[in-house]
């Protein structure tokens, strides 16, 4: 009966110690492979697959371990699909905690202010989220505003330019949530009030926002070019924005890079040669600034403005003044350059194109 005892009590301890080992080891960091490496997996795979896919990847050292850590964290059926990132030395706990937490592994995706959603698409295709077409499938759908902007029949303006952290497998239709969302974070209950005040409805806003993101990307210019803007619907001058005429020609499929004279009578309610008052809506993807120039325009007296060639504008009260700075930044601007005596890109633009 003794040596019985004795052999129960050694199996126990060896029982401890082996318990004891695996705990240990299921707490223990392992990096197995010497670089980091990106494990996906696949919606409704078994843990047993996901063990497997770890320690191939060499994150966990074997399938007893990654079962007996599987265990002790309690997470068997929290593990979520996706694509994750190891980059460093974890216990098998740790990496399983992670899947379980569902820290997939993000990158960035930059849409620059001013884009419209069929060029968006195409940052969307060319940073390999997903087709451009699956994107403009999702901004066609004006559902996600129709609070906001009932009239809306698509998501044009409301797509906030910025970066996103994103998983690298997500669908278009999470992206552009994704978008709408920021834009009604950047869309203050304050900005509202302030457009309100103007008399602007959101649509109006962002409508009249992206004709001055279009027009200027200089921040101390954006409140003027939003106050020649709101000079001229005052006054009722068409707005003459060559943006606006540009949008038209690529909706219709006519633009080939190069805004023609003849272009500026081209039959669209965009156009703001050929109709008055604001166009039917927004043009591009207006950022916070261009936001707030629109719902705060500067109280300025100008009426128009050209290029000066270097990103920078010169605004003018009448048009025999504005008539002055287009000879001297455009026509004699492109003189010069074409006899060698000046240099740099320039164009014409703004209300009041001569």
């Amino acid at each position: 009966m003794r040596k019985l005892l004795i052999a129960l009590l050694f199996i126990g301890c060896a029982g401890l110690a082996a318990a004891y080992a695996l705990y240990e080891r299921a707490h223990a960091p392992f990096r197995g492979a010497g670089d980091a490496v990106l494990i996906a997996i696949p919606s409704g795979e078994g843990t047993n697959a996901i063990g497997r896919r770890l320690v191939a990847a060499g994150v966990i050292e074997d399938e007893l371990t990654f079962r007996v850590a599987l265990w002790l964290s309690g997470s068997a059926r929290r593990l979520q699909a996706g694509e994750y990132r190891f980059d460093r030395q974890m216990s098998a706990v740790e990496a399983i905690d992670k899947i379980a937490r569902g820290e997939v592994d993000l990158v960035p995706l930059t849409f620059p202010e001013g884009l419209t959603i069929a060029e968006m698409s195409r940052v969307f295709e060319g940073a390999g989220f997903g087709t451009a077409a699956s994107f403009l499938a999702a901004a066609g759908d004006p559902a996600l505003v129709r609070a906001l902007d009932p009239a809306a029949p698509d998501l044009e303006g409301y797509l906030f330019p910025d970066t996103y952290a994103l998983p690298r497998r997500a669908e278009a239709a999470r992206v552009v949530s994704a978008m709408v969302a920021r834009f009604e974070q950047v869309l203050t209950a304050d900005l509202l009030g302030a457009a309100k005040a103007r008399g602007l409805s959101v649509r109006q806003l962002v409508t009249l926002a992206s004709l001055v993101e279009k027009e200027t990307a200089r921040p101390d210019e954006r409140a003027v070019v939003a106050a020649v803007y709101v000079n001229r619907l005052r006054v009722g001058m068409g707005l003459q924005c060559d943006p606006t005429v540009i949008y038209a020609l690529e909706r219709a499929g006519q633009f080939d890079g190069n805004l023609r004279r003849d272009d500026l009578a081209f039959d669209s309610p965009y156009n703001t040669y050929k109709y008055p008052g604001l166009p039917p809506g927004p043009i591009a993807a207006p950022g916070r600034g261009s936001l707030e120039a629109a719902a705060r325009p500067a109280s300025a007296p100008y009426l128009y403005f050209v290029s000066r060639n270097d990103g920078s504008h010169e605004f003018a009260r009448s048009l025999d003044e504005h008539n002055r700075n287009v000879r001297r930044f455009q026509v004699q601007y492109f003189r010069e350059r074409r006899t060698g005596r000046a240099g740099g890109p320039g164009t014409s633009g703004g209300p009041g194109r001569p």
